[in-house]
């Protein structure tokens, strides 16, 4: 069985937490895997877990009126999924599907956010990766947005 702690440590999203913070998340995680075409996070789902990506690829979905489903993204091993988690009231606000079987690490909020209370430290060594991811994943959008618009001219 793989060390928890060591492979969590190798995850991009928890590169620069300290042994101790990764000690402490480690007992808000599990390994999850999900079938190809399964839902990782429902659109306006209470969400309470978010998602470090080890394999396989999911789509983030939204439904559009008149168009269907429409993919907006696809994320990779590294990435971190489900960021709602850290926002009241935590609801998914995208659909997240796999694409092939995803292994993914599944990180209780609820227990981490209990952690991240108690040690202040720990709260800013987490919110600073999940800034960063959200802007990332914002600008993803902003130039996709803009690839569109570019497109329809």
């Amino acid at each position: 069985m793989e060390d928890l702690q060591r492979v969590l440590r190798e995850h991009h999203f928890l590169k620069g937490l300290s042994d101790d913070h990764i000690h402490l998340v480690v007992g808000c995680t599990k390994n999850m895997r999900f079938k190809k075409s399964e839902y990782l996070l429902r659109e306006g789902a209470a969400s309470g877990t978010f998602y470090l990506l080890r394999e396989g690829q999911v789509s983030l979905e939204a439904y559009v009126s008149g168009k269907g489903v429409m993919r907006l993204e696809t994320v990779e091993p590294g990435d971190v999924l489900g960021v709602s988690w850290a926002f009241p009231p935590s609801r998914a606000h995208l659909d997240a599907r796999a694409l092939e079987p995803v292994l993914a690490f599944a990180v209780d909020g609820a227990c981490l956010h209990a952690k991240m209370e108690a040690d202040p430290a720990l709260g800013y060594a987490l919110m600073k990766p999940l800034l960063e991811a959200t802007y990332a994943r914002l600008e993803r959008s902003r130039l996709q947005g803009l690839d569109v618009y570019r497109t329809g001219v």
